[in-house]
C-alpha cells in the first residue's frame, strides 16, 4: 500500500505502516509529548500511548512499523539516536519497552531526517544531507546498528518508494543548480540512475509512486511555472500536466493500490492548504474537492477497493478515521469532431512533451 506522510505546521506528522496495520504520531502539546500507535488493522482504530520517562522533544520523528513496532529518531547531545518502542507486557514498571538501535554522528551542517515507511514493512531507512553529499542509513531491520547503504554526491530531499521490496528509493537530487529524480538501488550499493529529465533545464520532483500500477505523481516547472502532473513507470507514455490539477497549495498524500497494469484508474488523494482534500484520477478531467474532516491528521491510505481512510484526533475523538468513496466521473460530452491521431511513435517519459 503506497501511502505518504505529509507534514502540516499545525499537527506533527502522522505515518502509516507499509501495509496499513499500524500508525503512529508524536502526540501530546508543549513540553509533555509522547509517541503514540494507532492500529488500524481491526474493525475499529484504537490508539496505544508509549510514554517513557521523559517527555520526547518536539523534533523527535516517529514512524510506524508492520510488526506493530514504533521506530523513534532523537536527537541527543552529538548524536541522533535510533530506538524501537513497543508496549511492555510487565504487570509492573513501564508500560513501554525499548530495544536501542544505535546512532549516527551528528554532524555541523547535516540534516537527519526518517525516510517514509520501507515497503516491506520492518526495515527503516533515514536520510542525511550536508552541503555537498546526501547518505542513505538503513536504522532497523540490519544488524550492527545503522548501516550506510548509499552516498550521493548533492544535497537529497523528497523520497519515494518505486518497488514493493524497499529495493528501489526515489530521491530529489539537487545538483549543479537543477533538481532531478533519480533512482537509488540499495542492494547494488547505492547505484543511481536518472529516473525524471523532463526538459534540461527543469527542476522534475516525484512525489508519489504507485508500484502496482506503475502511476507517478510529479512537479516540474518544464511547463513555465511548477505544476502537479502525472506519469507512468517504465512505460512510453508521456507526463502529462492536467489543467483540473493546477491547483495552488496542493500536495498528493495518497495512492490508490491494487491497480495493476491501470493507472488510469488509480485514485489520487491531495491536501490542498490546511482544511480541504481533492480526490482526482488521471482517468478524469476533473478534481472533487470538499472539506477535510475535523482534527484532521494530514494523511491517509487508500483501500484496493477505491476507499479513502483520512485519520483524526479531536478532543471528543481521540482516535478517529473518516472513510471517503471516491465519486464517479461525470460522463464525458460527446465529441463533434474526430479525436486527434495518436503519436507516430511513443515517448519516453525522459522525453515526453510537456503538454
Amino acid at each position: 500500500m503506497t501511502v505518504c506522510a505529509i507534514e502540516i505546521t499545525t499537527t506533527a506528522p502522522f505515518t502509516i505502516a507499509a501495509d496499513g496495520a499500524y500508525a503512529a504520531r508524536l502526540a501530546g502539546e508543549g513540553q509533555a509529548r509522547y509517541p503514540e500507535r494507532w492500529t488500524l488493522g481491526g474493525p475499529e482504530p484504537y490508539a496505544v500511548p508509549l510514554p517513557l520517562a521523559q517527555p520526547e522533544e518536539a523534533d523527535s520523528e516517529v514512524l510506524a512499523l508492520a510488526d506493530g513496532r514504533v521506530l523513534i529518531h532523537r536527537r541527543v547531545a552529538d548524536r541522533h539516536a535510533f530506538a524501537l518502542l513497543y508496549p511492555s507486557g510487565a504487570a509492573a514498571g513501564p508500560r513501554t519497552g525499548e530495544l536501542q538501535l544505535g546512532a549516527v554522528s551528528a554532524e555541523e551542517g547535516v540534516r537527519v531526517r526518517l525516510l517514509p515507511p520501507s515497503p516491506d514493512g520492518h526495515g527503516a531507512y533515514a536520510l542525511a544531507v550536508g552541503p555537498a553529499e546526501s547518505t542513505v542509513w538503513q536504522v532497523a531491520g540490519a544488524a550492527g546498528g545503522p548501516r550506510r547503504v548509499a552516498v550521493l554526491p548533492g544535497r537529497c530531499s523528497g523520497g519515494v518508494w518505486l518497488d514493493r521490496v524497499g529495493r528501489l528509493l526515489s530521491l530529489d537530487r539537487e545538483l549543479d543548480g537543477r533538481t532531478k529524480a533519480v533512482a537509488v538501488d540499495l542492494e547494488r550499493g547505492g547505484e543511481v540512475s536518472p529516473l525524471l529529465q523532463i526538459a534540461e533545464d527543469s527542476d522534475d520532483r516525484l512525489l508519489l509512486a504507485a508500484p502496482d500500477s506503475g502511476l507517478l505523481l510529479i512537479r516540474s516547472d518544464a511547463p513555465g511555472e511548477p505544476r502537479l502532473g502525472w506519469g507512468v513507470l517504465g512505460s512510453a507514455r508521456p507526463v502529462r500536466f492536467p489543467e483540473c490539477l493546477r491547483i495552488a497549495d496542493a500536495h498528493p498524500f495518497a495512492v490508490q493500490p491494487g491497480q495493476a497494469l491501470m493507472p488510469e484508474t488509480c485514485g489520487v488523494a491531495l491536501r490542498v492548504g490546511e482544511a480541504e482534500l481533492a480526490l482526482w484520477r488521471p482517468a478524469d478531467r476533473c478534481v472533487f474537492r470538499l472539506a477535510a474532516p475535523v482534527g484532521w491528521l494530514g494523511t491517509g491510505l487508500w483501500t484496493p477497493q477505491g476507499r479513502l481512510h483520512l485519520p483524526y484526533a479531536t478532543r471528543e475523538v481521540p482516535c478517529g478515521i473518516v472513510g471517503i468513496g471516491q465519486p464517479a466521473p461525470p460522463p464525458p460530452p460527446v465529441r463533434l469532431d474526430p479525436p486527434p491521431a495518436p503519436p507516430l511513435r511513443p515517448v519516453p517519459l525522459q522525453q515526453a512533451p510537456l503538454g
